[in-house]
């Protein structure tokens, strides 16, 4: 693909640390499966992170949107860059680019969208309005309109979001029967993630579309985290519109996604979408990322070599394996992908007999020293996955060395907690109230006592009913919540001081989330 020239008064800025890390990437043979001690310029040009405070890291999380998705393509930042200095209309580039993404792909029509989740959201939009201007402007809003989108149930979770956003109602199915007595006249669309193409599974993808397909309903997979493949799967199985995201094994634009599939459907999604000022106008992409998409998916086809970054990648968990292996306690095994939209991980545990540290722990120091090393070791477990996608050549080692760290100063085992006699009997009814940052909500909860052990249930204005566990000792209360709503799975820990009428401290409310005050006052 070849760009036009950026005038040189417009590049300066750019020039030196763009050069400095399109260099450390060939160098590094991305290409060629080479391994090469090759970083990027953490002290070249502008240095917009630390002058706000904010240190980088190594990321071993690979696409996680959360620590910034996975490494650009240098082709793509070139791309990206040359973008910005020119500007066009948003619907002439669209109009070229969605075609050209389509020929690439495999399918008829494509668009270019704010992520996966955007083009999630814009598609089932689509299938709810139909391209009708009345019915776009009247979203979330679907009275009058068909407003239910059936899901298997084990292709439920927390990005239904950008389903129920446009005002659809989830309704599960787990079976064909209860899939053909879902469909019905208010169903506006059938949706799921990657994981229907699982093997045994209550029904196969196929079979999923054709039950849709009868009854004139499409179908919407959303398989952000898979590499597009040529010839599609969900295509080939029946699927009407399939997502991906731009800014994960694609390596384009963190923030840029893909919707693929039918023309007219296709069309219903980008005309209910920005930049037009129509529900979807919060989901904006830029010009920018529309060239680096087009760029990310054309490399997919030539310069990419899929093989090759897998081999070093592989590579890099061979030598990461083999260092944290001669620590006592600490084993690594790789895993191989099931199919070929997907990377090898390497899976890291270590025996808590040995090594006191728990997953959490660990994270928390390997992000805390120099360098910095971001991981998923999260939670109370003893172990944790390593995703290659983000990382450069060269942080294998640092990697290496930095587990090889930790895992030596770590403790040894930890001694089991002491239990000491419950300050309180806290069986009975209770009303909690948590204060978050910017509302409060009370609950109501029902706990069996017995000995250090708590046991019960809860109500919250979103959870009908959730399920508690705990412990006390002394004064010292920990009670651990787990509910459910739509897709979404709400684990708290709640810990404190308990009397015999009255608890309080703080609550966990997850990794994102963070903590809030909680009081509970027994109910007579």
């Amino acid at each position: 693909m070849t760009l036009p020239a950026i005038p040189s008064s417009r590049r300066a800025l750019f020039r030196s640390a763009f050069l400095a890390r399109l260099a450390g990437f060939f160098a590094g043979g991305a290409a060629t499966g080479a391994v090469a001690p090759t970083l990027p310029p953490r002290g070249a040009g502008p240095d917009v992170y630390r002058r706000l405070g904010v240190e980088p890291f190594i990321n071993c999380t690979s696409t996680y949107t959360i620590n910034g998705g996975s490494r650009q393509l240098p082709e793509v930042i070139a791309a990206v860059e040359q973008a910005s200095h020119y500007h066009v209309n948003i619907d002439e580039l669209m109009a070229k680019a969605g075609p050209r993404i389509a020929a690439l792909l495999g399918g008829e029509a494509a668009m270019v969208s704010s992520g996966a989740a955007g083009a999630v959201t814009c598609g089932a939009a689509a299938c709810v309005a139909g391209g009708d201007p009345e019915k776009m402007q009247k979203l979330p809003d679907t009275s009058g309109m068909k407003n239910e989108c059936v899901v298997p149930a084990w292709s439920r979770s927390y990005y239904d979001h950008a389903v129920r956003a446009v005002g659809l109602r989830m309704i599960e199915v787990d079976t064909l029967a209860s899939l053909e007595r879902a469909l019905g006249p208010h169903t506006a669309l059938a949706h799921g993630q990657a994981n229907l193409l699982a093997p045994n599974l209550p029904f196969t993808l196929r079979q999923y579309t054709e039950a849709c397909h009868k009854r004139g309903v499409p179908v919407l997979i959303d398989a952000a985290a898979d590499l597009p493949l040529k010839p599609n799967p969900y295509l080939a199985a029946g699927v009407d519109l399939v997502a991906y995201s731009g800014g994960k094994i694609l390596r384009g634009p963190q923030t840029a996604g893909v919707l693929l599939g039918r023309q007219d459907l296709i069309r219903a999604a980008y005309q209910v979408s920005s930049p037009h000022i129509t529900f979807g106008r919060s989901v904006k992409v830029s010009k920018e990322e529309i060239a680096g998409l087009v760029v990310a998916i054309e490399a997919l086809f030539s310069t990419r070599n899929r093989e090759a970054e897998d081999r070093q990648w592989l590579a890099w968990f061979e030598h990461i394996r083999s260092r944290i292996q001669q620590v006592p306690g600490v084993t690594a095994s790789i895993v191989l992908p099931r199919d070929r939209s997907y990377y090898p991980t390497l899976q890291i545990d270590w025996d808590p007999a040995r090594i006191g540290l728990e997953a959490g722990e660990l994270g928390a120091r390997l992000l805390a020293g120099s360098p910095r090393v971001m991981t998923h070791a999260e939670g109370e477990g003893r172990g944790f996955v390593l995703r290659p996608a983000a990382m450069y050549p060269g942080e294998h080692t640092i990697v290496a060395d930095r587990l090889v760290e930790e895992f030596r100063k770590a403790p040894g085992a930890k001694p089991k907690p002491v239990l000491h006699p419950p300050a309180a009997n806290l069986a009975g009814r209770w009303e909690v109230t948590i204060a978050f940052a910017a509302g409060s909500t009370t609950w109501n909860l029902y706990l069996d006592h017995d000995g250090n052990q708590l046991r019960g249930v809860y109500r919250s204005p979103v959870v009908p009913e959730g399920s508690l566990t705990g412990s006390i000792s002394a004064e010292r209360v920990e009670i651990r919540s787990h509910g459910r709503h739509e897709g979404m799975e709400f684990r708290y820990v709640f810990s404190g001081a308990a009397r015999q009428d009255r608890m309080e401290g703080n609550v966990a409310l997850g990794w994102e989330d963070g903590s809030s005050p909680w009081v509970a006052r027994r109910v007579p």
